[in-house]
């Protein structure tokens, strides 16, 4: 007798991450034998350096395979609080920190904690692919807040005001941003503050490419710059982008020491446990010599300026450049429309599939980002990688007509 599975109505309607869907089609077709230029992935090509590896031998060879604490061994915890200090001047306690499988669990978590069906979070825009799965499989309602490139994605503080409701919970920053690099101006991150101390709303900084900044300067958020709002944040980091530890899966958050209980509680009856190797490695990442992280970020600065001089030469793009994290997020919609007949690209998912089609270049479709008008390419690999790329996307480009 056949049978046909239920499935809850929350999962109907949520779609994969885009990223990594790209990201595994071009590595399928690059194991086919295809030549791929792969430019989705938000992942360093670096190494992750050798003291951290060191770390994780001899957490092996100790025997450190067991159980830990749900949140965290406590000496991660207490370099995750020296670190926030160190590079924020902010103060937390062992039971404002907990750790988890990346930093993507601390986003799921602290939904999960917070939000009640209907409940409201505002996303700007562009945002994180998964921002707004996570809060649906919350049963919290994602609202945007568009921004404007010409205006380096700044805030728009007014729009802000006015979306802000009683079901308003929180509200997600991300700075360095994924897709566009942007960094919010103090002002604006001063605004944003005080709106949610007026408003008693949770604002969740997502701070995970904050030593990739080429301003010249350190780290900054929320906390950091308006102190009296500390308690209306949290926090949510990792070593998977600054130390090139994506496989390894830490991520971690500080916050409200209320907050953090309750979402170790959901991590006890969800995945329990942070991997205990990859925790010792953290510990060595957090605590260690940071020379790795100053030539990983001079690297990037490199290939930043190179990819955005190729951008600028191909006619038709729009591109506002990146003062953080690894990605460019051009405005190629002015060749929508444009192709074959019967062939027409009509928005950045048709472009997706043209570029890895036709150019062999992987990247990610804007519409993922919430905009329809960009795509996302990554430079966070080699300088002749990036040259072959952008070279196949003016040629792409060109014969569109």
């Amino acid at each position: 007798m056949s049978w046909t599975l239920s499935l809850a109505e929350r999962v109907q309607s949520l779609k994969p991450s885009p990223t990594l869907a790209i990201n595994t089609k071009a590595k399928v077709l690059k194991a086919e034998g295809v030549d791929i230029v792969n430019l989705s992935a938000g992942e360093p090509d670096f190494d992750t350096p050798d003291h951290i590896k060191e770390a994780a031998i001899e957490a092996i060879q100790d025997g450190f395979t067991k159980y830990t604490p749900v949140g965290g061994i406590p000496e991660l915890k207490e370099a995750i609080a020296n670190r926030l200090g160190h590079d924020y001047g902010l103060t937390y306690r062992p039971e404002e920190v907990m750790v988890s499988t990346g930093g993507k669990q601390v986003l799921y978590n602290i939904a999960q904690a917070i939000l009640d069906p209907g409940d409201e979070v505002i996303i700007p825009v562009p945002y994180w692919v998964s921002y707004p799965a996570i809060v649906e499989l919350a049963g919290g309602k994602a609202r945007f807040l568009k921004s404007d490139p010409a205006r380096d994605f700044a805030l728009d503080i007014a729009a802000l005001s006015a979306m802000i409701t009683p079901k308003t919970r929180a509200m997600i920053i991300n700075s360095p941003s994924n897709p566009s690099g942007a960094i919010y101006s103090r002002d604006d991150l001063k605004a944003v503050a005080k709106l949610a101390l007026e408003n008693n709303f949770l604002v969740i900084t997502d701070d995970i490419y904050d030593q990739i900044r080429f301003d010249g300067q350190g780290p900054e958020d929320i906390a950091s710059i308006v102190p009296e709002a500390q308690d209306h944040v949290a926090v949510v980091n990792g070593v998977s982008k600054t130390y090139a530890m994506t496989g390894w899966r830490i991520g971690y958050l500080a916050g409200p020491e209320e907050l953090v209980r309750v979402a170790t509680k959901i991590q006890s009856q969800s995945t329990s446990n942070p991997n205990s190797i990859a925790q010792k490695a953290a510990l060595a990442a957090l605590a260690g010599p940071q020379d790795c992280v100053r030539r990983m970020r001079e690297a990037f600065l490199e290939r930043r300026d190179r990819i955005m001089e190729m951008l600028r030469a191909i006619p038709g793009i729009s591109c506002t450049e990146p003062k953080g994290a690894f990605y460019v997020f051009p405005d190629l919609s002015s060749y929508y429309g444009k192709g074959p007949a019967g062939h027409k690209i009509e928005g950045s998912l048709d472009m997706a599939n043209y570029l890895l089609e036709e150019a062999r270049i992987a990247a990610v479709p804007g519409i993922a980002f919430g905009d329809d008008r960009f795509m996302r390419f990554s430079y966070a690999t080699d300088l002749k990688i990036i040259k072959n790329g952008m070279d196949r996307l003016e040629a792409a480009l060109g014969r569109l007509g």
